[in-house]
């Protein structure tokens, strides 16, 4: 007989492979670095630029790979908040107003340093995010000096913090749309939820139509990742985990996300030269309100969200973990590194302000990485 899911087990087993993925991410980002300053940046640049059936291969990394990407945060969004660690609304409190404070106090600082800038105000999203992977590669390095309820805290924010991103692609960084791939796109949405309210539990029928979903929303202007998402929530979870599609999905692509479609996108996008750059550059407005975005606005939103939850009858604090142990973790929200770049492709389309995006996303990602590895480590001792 099966047995149902535990939350505690899952979440073990994705901690596991989003840490090491972390982890790989970060040595993609830093193998990125050197090739973008060395004699192989022009080989770097050319084989990302590629054509491969009408598309560039950075194109097919940032829609294609990265759709499956989304997918995948698609279901892990849906598990969490079906039977996992966001199932009941008290399990949502906290981290929803972590993220929610994380998302709005980066944006508004953004603004404050960069929006005045003609042309700047488009990337006020881009330090809105937590790269999940990358946040738990760090916290990984520390291994079980951290009480397991930051982790989890850390990971349900990040989660949260997903959907926040996803919905402000879909309703900021849209382009004009075709009225006939986007109905395409409806309809096969609808074949979707007919199959799931039908029972339908095999997962064939669903990814056939998730290629077709991916395919009309690439057409009709809406960013292709978003597809990702959408299908996720249309395919089935259930008690019993062999038999479920959402868990079969999630599983297989747990592996290929964390080892080879992330750390490449991070490989692909983090390649930035510094060849000819001077510190005026460097603190320019738009990296500048990136970095802080990032470092000094996600600590400020996470942390003083926190602190208001808990002082309010509304939450309590993460079991076990002391307030500089809570404020480590919100320098870790800090690292903001897949998505905010992600997000940063689609606000500008210059090469030098996609550069400036980078600078300010390994800035801003690098220095919360630190402080907040440096004070979780004095601040937790070893078991």
């Amino acid at each position: 007989m099966t047995t149902p899911t535990h939350p505690a087990k899952a979440l073990q087993a994705f901690l596991r492979s989003e840490t090491s993925g972390g982890i790989l991410l970060i040595a993609a980002a830093a193998l990125a670095l050197l090739v973008a300053n060395s004699g192989l940046a022009p080989s770097y640049q050319h084989a990302l630029h590629v054509e491969i059936a009408g598309m560039s291969v950075l194109h097919w990394i940032n829609d294609g790979l990265m759709a499956l990407f989304f997918l995948l945060v698609g279901l892990e969004i849906k598990r969490e908040f079906l039977v996992g660690h966001l199932a009941s609304w008290s399990d949502r409190i906290l981290p929803g107003l972590a993220a929610l404070g994380g998302m709005i106090v980066p944006a508004l600082l953004y603004m404050l340093i960069a929006g005045r800038t003609e042309g700047l105000a488009r990337g006020w999203a881009i330090p809105c995010a937590t790269d999940i992977a990358f946040a738990l590669g760090v916290i990984a390095m520390l291994g079980k000096r951290v009480p397991v309820s930051l982790k989890v805290f850390l990971t349900t924010v990040a989660i949260v913090d997903d959907m926040g991103a996803v919905a402000i692609i879909a309703l900021v960084y849209t382009a004009g749309i075709k009225l006939v791939p986007l109905l395409a796109a409806l309809a096969v949405i609808a074949v979707m939820a007919l199959l799931n309210r039908s029972g339908v539990m095999r997962l064939w029928p669903y990814l056939i139509c998730a290629v077709l979903l991916w395919a009309a929303v690439l057409s009709s202007g809406v960013h292709a990742t978003v597809a990702g998402v959408i299908a996720a929530m249309m395919i089935p979870v259930c008690a019993e985990e062999e038999s479920c599609p959402l868990r079969q999905l999630e599983h297989a692509l747990h592996p290929w996300s964390a080892f080879l479609i992330v750390p490449l996108f991070g490989f692909a996008n983090a390649g930035v030269s510094f060849t000819g750059m001077t510190w005026a550059d460097i603190v320019s407005p738009l990296p500048l309100a990136v970095a802080a975005g990032l470092f000094i606005g996600k600590q400020i939103g996470v942390l003083g969200s926190v602190w208001l939850a808990v002082r309010s009858p509304l939450a309590t604090k993460p079991e076990g973990a002391s307030w500089p142990q809570i404020y480590g973790v919100a320098l870790l929200c800090g690292v903001g590194f897949t998505m905010s770049l992600f997000i940063g492709g689609l606000a500008f389309d210059q090469p030098l302000l996609i550069d400036e995006v980078k600078i300010g996303v390994l800035a801003g990602s690098l220095i919360s990485a630190l402080a907040g590895y440096g004070l979780l480590r004095m601040t937790t001792s070893r078991p």
